[in-house]
Order: structure tokens, then sequence, then C-alpha cells
């Protein structure tokens, strides 16, 4: 439907003199050049407002309560998994028949927005709280230390992962809350597995892993690589190597081997 036009206040004061000086709605509608059912429709408010202000709009009745708002706000923020169907089943069965696309726009509305979740490491409680000692043990460090460190590590990239998409509700700048990530394990179907490294300057070296890496294989690829790197990274005589835990990095022969090459 076209919106009909807003005539100024002055014109509807307009009217209504005219019509308390006795003029009909023809003789109005004709002085003013307004059509004659809008002259009727300025008078009729008249006499049952009092007034020839625009009135607020009632507009359309709001289809979710705000009961049934809070529900879903708290649905979505304990599982962000959930799906607008399912939700929308969930209000059916109280007797709230909403579409999906009703409670997709609430939420966005409630700054709940789907999104992919970010793969993250499934960490056991024990390496979370390592992890977090090591943080803050380093937080306060300058830039000229991070400038000098040599990062290297080695990942698995599948060929063949799992296709399905999935998403999450959640607030902005939430994305890497727990309930709003999905953990990822290095298994799965075809895949190749490569080392690599890389500083604040850039990435250098990526060598890809062939077989099972022991820890004579991972000695074999910093020999190969690491020097090289440090060199074309410019990080000078002064650097730190920084490897994780993984048994082979932590293994006699390759603690020996990291000594002997100092």
């Amino acid at each position: 439907m076209v919106k009909s036009r807003e005539w100024s206040r002055k014109t509807r004061e307009e009217v209504i003199t005219l019509h308390r000086k006795g003029n009909g709605y023809k003789k109005i509608a004709k002085m003013l050049n307004i059509p004659r059912e809008t002259i009727g429709s300025i008078i009729r408010k008249f006499k049952a407002k009092g007034t020839v202000e625009t009135l607020p709009g009632h507009g359309r009745k709001k289809m979710l309560t705000s009961t049934a708002v809070r529900y879903l706000k708290r649905r979505v923020e304990k599982s962000p998994r959930v799906t607008a169907e399912e939700l929308r089943k969930d209000l059916s069965d109280v007797g709230t028949e909403v579409s999906a696309q009703t409670i997709r726009r609430t939420l966005r509305n409630e700054g709940l927005h789907t999104r992919t979740p970010r793969r993250t490491p499934l960490l056991s409680p024990k390496n979370k709280k390592s992890r977090l000692q090591y943080a803050k043990s380093y937080v306060d460090k300058p830039q000229k230390f991070w400038d000098s460190v040599l990062w290297t590590d080695e990942t698995k990239l599948e060929l063949f992962g799992p296709m399905d998409q999935r998403y999450v509700w959640r607030r902005k700048n939430k994305a890497y809350e727990e309930n709003n990530t999905l953990p990822t394990v290095k298994h799965g179907g075809g895949s190749i597995m490569l080392w690599g490294c890389f500083a604040s300057a850039g990435t250098r070296k990526l060598q890809r892993v062939q077989g099972t890496m022991n820890s004579l294989q991972y000695q074999e690829i910093l020999d190969d690589n690491v020097m090289q790197s440090v060199t074309n990274l410019r990080l000078g005589r002064r650097w730190t190597f920084q490897q994780d835990n993984d048994p082979k990095h932590t293994s006699k022969s390759t603690r020996a081997w990291l000594q002997i090459k100092g």
C-alpha cells in the first residue's frame, strides 16, 4: 500500500478554521486544493481527538512478547549451535506460532548473529592452565624481544575434511569464547604434514614431512631449514628458537642436538 501524503500542521489548521466558519467539505477542498476525503479525515480526527497534530501510530503488533524474546536470548547464549527452526518448534510447543525468519530477525535486533565458529585446538584443563601461565609470564616482554623469536611448528592439512557448514549464534567480539568455537583434532581423510617457521619479519621455510616424523627426521628438518630462515629473516646473532612440547621436540636426542648446535 502506498503511503498517503502527510499534510503540514499549518494546512490542517486552515482546514479546521474554514470548517468552523461554516464552509462545507467540498468548498474547503476546492479552496485549498486538497482531496475532499482528506478534508473529511482531518475534520473527523479533530472532532474525535481535539487536535490536528500527527498522533503516534500503533504500528504492527509484535509477534513475540518480551518474555519470549528473553527466552530466545537465554537459549542461544546457553546453546549457540541451536538452529532457528529448533527455536521455532520450542515456541510452538508453548503456543507461540512464529516463523524461523521472525526468530532470526528478532535475535539480530538483539545483537545476536549467526557466524561460522572459529576452529581451535581441543585442549585439556591442564593444557589451558599451562598456556595461560605461559602467556602471563611473557605478556610484558618488549617488542624488541618478540622481533627476535623464530616460531616453528608442524601442522597437518586435511585434504578431505568435513563438508557440513555449521553456525553459532554469538555477539560481536565473542568469536573465541569456548561455546562459540569448534574444537578440532589432527585426524581425518587424506592429508599432508608440513613443518614451517615464521618471525615478526615474515614467513620462511616450509617443508613437507614424509611419512611419520620421528626425532631424527625432525632434527634433519631443523638442520636444513632453521639457520637459512634466521639469515633470511635477519634475526641477528641473538635470537630465540621457539617450539612446543611435542615428544619429538623434547626427546633426549633432540635436546642433545640443540645443545650441540648452540
